[in-house]
C-alpha cells in the first residue's frame, strides 16, 4: 500500500492510505508511522502531500554505485561509507529545494532509493535484514559540491544538510509491495531531460547489507531513513557540469514507487 503525509482540505496534517480508485482523498490513519497504527474509516481529502514521514535520523551512503564510482574516480569501498544528513534538510513532494543564501553556486541532485526501517535493529543479520524494513520512498540527496569537496574539506555533511536538501516521497510503498529492492529502475530528470538512468541492481552493497553493516553496534530506530547512494550521472562530474538553477525542476522517480517532483528556488 502507499503510506501519505498530507494536509487535508480542512487543513489538518494527517497520515493516510492513498487509493488508486481515488487518488483526491486517502483513508485516515490513527496511530503513529511506522509504530502502531491502523487504517480508519474515516477518508480526508488531499490538499496537499508532504514528506511522508518526519525521519529520526537521515542516514545516507556515498560511493554505492559502481558505475558513479567509475565516472568520479573513487575505488569501491570495502564497506559501506556513511554519512549523516541533518533532519531539518526534509522537504517534501512538489515543495521548493532552495539554493542556499549560505553561499553554494555548485547545487546537484541525486536519486536515491531510501529505506524507511519500521522497527528497531541492532546487529542484525544480512538475512533477516528486510524483516526491519518498513516500506521505500525516493529521495535526493541533494548535495552542495563546493561546501562538500572544497568549503568543508572533504566532510560531506554540511553541503548536504542545507535546508530543503533532503526530499522524500511522494509516499511509502511498503515493503510487501517490492520484494526485490536490488531491481529497480531509477531514474533523475532535470527539466524533463533524463541524466541519471539506472537499476539498483549496480549497487555495490545491496539493501540487506546496508541494514545488517550499518545496525552494527549502532541502534536504527524505526523511523531511520537510509539513502541508499546514487547511480552515475551527477552534474559535477559531467562536462561541462551540470548544476542546478532558479527555474529548474528536478524529478527522482522509482519503478514500484513513482515519482518525486521539485522546483529550484532561491533561498530569499
Amino acid at each position: 500500500m502507499k503510506i501519505i503525509r498530507f494536509l487535508s482540505d480542512t487543513e489538518e496534517m494527517l497520515c493516510g492510505v492513498l487509493s488508486p480508485e481515488r487518488p483526491a482523498s486517502a483513508a485516515v490513519i490513527a496511530g503513529h508511522i511506522p509504530g502502531a497504527w491502523s487504517i480508519t474509516c474515516r477518508e480526508a481529502r488531499i490538499q496537499r502531500l508532504l514528506a511522508p514521514l518526519v525521519p529520526v535520523n537521515i542516514l545516507a551512503l556515498g560511493i554505492n554505485y559502481k558505475k558513479h564510482g567509475d565516472e568520479t574516480a573513487m575505488t569501491y569501498p570495502k564497506e559501506p561509507v556513511l554519512f549523516i544528513k541533518a533532519t531539518s534538510s526534509l522537504t517534501g513532494p512538489d515543495a521548493p529545494i532552495l539554493l542556499p543564501a549560505a553561499g553554494p553556486h555548485q547545487v546537484d541532485y541525486e536519486a536515491e532509493l531510501a529505506v524507511v526501517i519500521g522497527k528497531a535493529a541492532r546487529n542484525v543479520p544480512p538475512e533477516e535484514a528486510l524483516d526491519y524494513v518498513f516500506g521505500y520512498t525516493c529521495a535526493n540527496d541533494v548535495s552542495a559540491r563546493d561546501w562538500q569537496f572544497e568549503r568543508q574539506k572533504g566532510q560531506w555533511a554540511r553541503g548536504k544538510s542545507f535546508d530543503t536538501f533532503c526530499p522524500l516521497g511522494p509516499w511509502i510503498v511498503t515493503r510487501d509491495e517490492i520484494a526485490a529492492p536490488n531491481t529497480l529502475a531509477i531514474r533523475c530528470l532535470v527539466n524533463g531531460q533524463v541524466v541519471q538512468n539506472a537499476t539498483t541492481a549496480d549497487m555495490i552493497f545491496d539493501i540487506p547489507s546496508i541494514i545488517s553493516h550499518l545496525s552494527r553496534s549502532m541502534t536504527l530506530l524505526p523511523g531511520t531513513v537510509i539513502l541508499t547512494g546514487t547511480p552515475d550521472g551527477v552534474g559535477f562530474t559531467r562536462r561541462p557540469p551540470l548544476f542546478l538553477k532558479k527555474g529548474d525542476t528536478v524529478s527522482v522517480d522509482i519503478e514500484k514507487i513513482g515519482t518525486l517532483t521539485n522546483r529550484i528556488e532561491k533561498e530569499a
